[in-house]
């Protein structure tokens, strides 16, 4: 993820941040991508014109188990 997906996520501009989390349950890790962009148009520049559709890597297949087809797109409307 480190050196694959955050250069990649990393070279659109309008990335604001990024984190990568993780949650291990016994011998399975779960992980969550969370990214902040400035605007609608800096994501869909990243996954295309239906960014509610989940990007994934060729090797992704070698690590996961599962994939998610759809990612969860939230607007953020408070910050401190």
């Amino acid at each position: 993820m480190i050196k694959r997906a955050a250069p990649d996520y990393g070279s659109v501009a309008g990335l604001e941040n990024l984190f990568f989390t993780r949650r291990n349950e016994g011998d399975v890790s779960h992980f969550l991508l969370i990214t902040v962009w400035d605007s609608i148009e800096s994501v869909k520049k990243f996954a295309g014109e239906n960014p509610e559709i989940a990007k994934y890597y060729s090797e992704d297949d070698d690590y996961l188990l599962e994939k998610e087809d759809c990612s969860q797109n939230y607007q953020v409307f408070h910050s401190n």
